[in-house]
């Protein structure tokens, strides 16, 4: 068996980061974990190939090439996925598709011959079984979470690593919280499921191997879900990692607010080199939080929890949601006024949508407020439901939000608000030709030519002579704030 692993193209979003990579000159900021775990399972005798379309193009000959075409992708890469199909069955290619897009609607790609959903570790086995007897059937899903010890050691050989800014691993799966907004607890549960120790060290060494000396993401929805487990046995073996390795790496992950009520757990997750945390803020109203079920945000000071992390030596990124039932007109200005305070530099704005398998999904249908759904883009001015604001009123709040987070001056001076706040990382990566080379395009794209020169300069010049250490942080958020000032602008021309 010839088979084509294929994982369509991401449209422009926050989390593209497309305009950022440019600097770097790297094509994507992540590659296809799901893909290459998914390999690894598949049997030993096949020959694989795979085609990440967001760091190359899908050439008719590598699809004349398979016997079998298989595609993994989240609903935001729909439109790509169903151009792949189309692709696939006119050279009479037999399609297999699974993943979260899949998994939550899978009656919307017709041309998809063999529907593997939930998770593969569960779900493949029986699929490859039948399959190699020529009796597969159209559709296999999982009746059960697997344990993340089943799940193998990727196949970190089909990818070309330096395409990618970043490298990615996966500790665990399931979230505690039941927000009603978020389909991550209807595809992977509620319990927390984690690797062992030994597994997370192995895949690091894996991507150690290779050469890779730059950030690795722990993709996980929530990274401290078991924070008896991480504070007892992962994270001091990833401190012991680290320095066992010349450089170390730099980590990042997601995770939930009350990781500020531990201290113990911040710093030890600083010095095993966790710098950055993207956590689900949403918004600074309490009525609201009501709304979507957010409980862990609730009846707290958050602008005060996100300095702590802050100066426990992470960054917070942040995920913000307008267009829920209590919102009024005043919504948008408290988001900016909230992000710029807790300096949250890269904010992640978005209208409230009702992805499938949400608990707000079930609710838009009983209300009737359910037009279609979700794009699965957090940067598109439609919604999927009938929000109670005007739909006019929020379009047009959201945009002028969004248009004043990223204004040059208001985004600038947030970073400087974030750098007074981060004494730095306790990891650093190495400085290779990729990170010279994006601060030299940052002097000539961001410095000389861009309309945000004025203020690029007076961060530099204020962080040499505060902040000498941060210089490198401050230069990597002018970058990545030149990529969300681009996708804004498209959103407020659309």
């Amino acid at each position: 068996m010839n088979v084509l692993l294929v994982y369509p193209k991401f449209p422009t979003t926050y989390w593209s980061f497309q305009y950022a990579l440019k600097f770097l000159g790297k094509k994507a900021a992540l590659p296809p974990l799901g893909l290459i775990t998914v390999a690894a399972i598949l049997p030993k005798e096949w020959t694989l190939k795979l085609v990440d379309m967001n760091v190359s193009r899908l050439r008719k000959s590598d699809l004349a090439w398979a016997d079998a075409v298989m595609i993994s992708a989240m609903v935001v890469q729909q439109d790509s996925v169903r151009d792949v199909i189309l692709r696939a069955n006119a050279l009479g290619k037999t399609v297999i598709a699974g993943g979260p897009a899949f998994t939550c609607e899978p009656d919307e790609y017709p041309g998809v011959d063999h529907l593997i959903l939930g998770e593969a570790e569960r779900s493949l086995a029986p699929f490859l079984e039948d399959f190699v007897r020529g009796k597969a059937k159209p559709r296999y899903e999982a009746e059960s979470f697997p344990q993340m010890c089943d799940v193998p050691n990727p196949r970190w050989d089909l990818l070309n690593i330096r395409k990618y800014a970043s490298m990615s691993i996966q500790f665990s799966r399931g979230c505690p919280f039941n927000c009603d907004f978020c389909n991550v607890t209807a595809l992977f549960g509620h319990r927390p499921r984690i690797k062992t120790t030994k597994q997370i060290l192995k895949e690091l060494d894996s991507i150690w191997a290779l050469g890779w000396r730059s950030s690795v993401f722990f993709v996980d929805d929530n990274f401290i879900g078991n924070k008896r487990f991480l504070k007892r046995d992962l994270l001091p073996a990833l401190v012991a990692w680290q320095k066992s390795h010349k450089t170390g790496l730099p980590f990042y992950t997601e995770a939930s607010i009350n990781m500020a009520d531990d201290p113990e757990l911040m710093e030890m997750m600083s010095a095993a080199g966790f710098d950055t945390v993207f956590i689900g803020l949403e918004t600074p109203s309490e009525a609201a939080l009501t709304d979507c079920n957010k409980k862990q945000n609730r009846g707290r000071d958050l602008v005060n929890d996100i300095k702590k992390i802050q100066r426990a030596g992470m960054q917070v990124q942040g995920g913000f949601i307008v267009g829920f039932d209590s919102d009024t007109h005043s919504i948008f200005q408290r988001q900016i006024d909230f992000i710029q305070k807790s300096g949250v530099v890269t904010a992640m704005v978005g209208i409230l949508q009702a992805p499938v398998g949400t608990a707000l999904h079930e609710r838009m249908s009983r209300e009737g407020r359910l037009v279609g759904e979700s794009s699965g883009n957090n940067t598109s001015v439609s919604t999927n439901i009938i929000p109670k604001m005007n739909l006019d009123t929020l379009v047009d709040g959201y945009q002028s939000l969004i248009k004043n987070l990223y204004s040059p001056s208001t985004y600038y001076a947030r970073v400087k608000i974030f750098l007074n706040e981060f004494n730095g990382p306790m990891i650093r990566g190495k400085v290779d030709r990729h990170r010279l080379r994006a601060f030299l395009t940052s002097i000539v794209r961001l410095g000389i030519l861009g309309r945000e020169r004025f203020e690029y300069w007076k961060l530099l010049s204020w962080v040499a002579v505060r902040k000498t250490h941060l210089l490198p942080t401050a230069i990597s958020l002018a970058i990545i704030g030149f990529h969300f000032r681009k996708v804004s602008e498209q959103i407020c021309a659309d």
